[in-house]
């Protein structure tokens, strides 16, 4: 429990610097939020299409809908906070500069993918995925208890798990491949596949989404939860994935680090 603190505390020196280094250039924090509002505006049109068409996919309502898109901005802005850390690792192990953190007395993993947090990116998108998250809810008559708040949460902290877990493994990959561009393309159009209810998509697509690629784990479960649709086996699944995940990314980590080798080595 005590080393859990410290990288908690950790975890606020990083948040407080990062905002503090977003906030001595306003210009370009401001400019962060306008840009990523602008992605929110053009994800949000798919939701009013959807309320115009006034249809149903399968048991989905247009609000069960709203609910299910903005757990996805919701979890875009946790994903896109620290992203940017994800984004540097390849320069970083190409440069060197991966040996300065390396002496650091800290977990480098924790210590590189986390060091640089990216508030003008989850502020808007936290903003408007609990709005819509709050009305797609309300609208959609789901249960409010405390049984179904904690449930919800529940699988949200999962998702926060398994999405970091999940993304990080390509990136893993620039310790033995110089250029991992199309491999990284790749890893962000599966997150915007994400973007809408898995059950617009075939069986097969699902089945993949879910138990191989889990993406539709991250911001599928939530909803599914509250509406009663998980299984299980699903639910076991929803708390499993994130767990081996991890589990599957701290390794590959540790294997990928011996076999570094430093630019000036």
């Amino acid at each position: 429990m005590k080393k859990i603190g410290r990288y908690v505390k950790l975890m606020g020196v990083f948040a407080k610097y990062s905002l503090m280094s977003a906030l001595e250039y306003r210009i370009n924090f401001v400019t962060g939020v306008s840009v990523e509002m602008g992605w929110m505006i053009i994800k949000l049109l798919y939701v009013a299409i959807i309320y115009k068409a006034g249809t149903n996919i399968g048991i989905l309502t247009p609000d069960h809908i709203l609910l299910f898109v903005g757990t996805y901005m919701l979890m875009t802005g946790v994903y896109m906070l620290y992203f940017g850390n994800f984004a540097s690792l390849p320069g970083m192990v190409q440069q060197g500069e991966l040996d300065l953190y390396i002496v650091k007395p800290v977990s480098l993993q924790f210590l590189v993918t986390m060091r640089r947090l990216d508030f003008a990116y989850l502020l808007p998108e936290l903003a408007a995925g609990v709005v819509m998250i709050v009305a797609g809810w309300h609208l959609a008559e789901l249960p409010v208890g405390v049984a179904s708040i904690a449930g919800f949460l529940f699988f949200l902290v999962c998702g926060c798990l398994l999405t970091y877990s999940l993304f990080l493994l390509p990136y893993i990959l620039s310790f033995w491949i110089i250029s991992i561009g199309g491999i990284a393309d790749i890893s962000n159009a599966l997150w915007d596949f994400n973007n809408m209810p898995s059950m617009i998509y075939g069986k097969w697509f699902r089945r993949i989404g879910t138990y191989i690629l889990p993406v539709f784990v991250i911001t599928n479960f939530p909803g599914l939860f509250l509406m009663g649709e998980l299984s299980t086996w699903a639910c076991a699944w929803g708390a499993g994935a994130p767990v081996l995940f991890f589990v599957l990314s701290r390794t590959l980590w540790k294997f990928s680090l011996k076999k570094y080798s430093s630019a000036s080595s």
